[in-house]
């Protein structure tokens, strides 16, 4: 019988990640996907890794209390950090199952200072992407990083590593001192 994840987002990029990640770490295994909107309970555009944190457990632990019966619920959020002049972005990924946490953080990139300052005057960054890149809704398609590195890597690439590092523990439920399941 398969298990069932679900994804607390609506957003292509994330589903399409959290799919490939399960499937990278365990590939006998048969999954079953639910897709779920969750608000994140943190700013709309999250500005410290802390918040950003925060916002994945939130939509994660949001997703488990709409489908509990589920297996994994798992949470996507990204956000941005002031760091001086400069300003880096990321995302956090938490999994949540019945006896185990599952959480990692994507690599960082900086943004380029026009960027920087539509998001400093209020824009969310895939709203200041959009501008700054003139395109239409970045961010569920290649997103920042995509437009930046000329789709090297891409949002998807991004946050499936970042899924894959999130599913460490249940890979090694013995180490991590938990047994995986219900």
């Amino acid at each position: 019988m398969p298990k069932t994840i679900v994804i607390a987002s609506n957003n292509p990029v994330k589903i399409r990640a959290v799919r490939a990640g399960f499937a990278r770490m365990f590939p006998s295994e048969q999954f079953e996907y639910h897709s779920v909107s969750t608000t994140s309970g943190v700013s709309d555009q999250p500005f410290s890794d802390d918040e950003t944190q925060r916002g994945a457990y939130n939509r994660a632990s949001s997703a488990a209390r709409l489908e509990p019966q589920a297996d994994f619920w798992v949470g996507i959020e990204g956000g941005i950090e002031d760091h001086g002049i400069e300003m880096a972005a990321y995302a956090w990924i938490v999994i949540l199952a019945s006896k185990m946490t599952g959480k990692s953080r994507t690599g960082t990139f900086f943004l380029p200072p026009q960027v920087a300052e539509l998001i400093h005057r209020g824009k969310e960054l895939g709203e200041a992407d959009d501008i700054v890149f003139g395109r239409s809704n970045s961010k569920q398609e290649n997103g920042a990083i995509g437009l930046l590195t000329g789709d090297v890597i891409d949002r998807l690439q991004l946050y499936e590593h970042a899924v894959v590092l999130a599913l460490v523990p249940f890979k090694n439920p013995a180490l991590y001192g938990a047994d995986v399941g219900k």
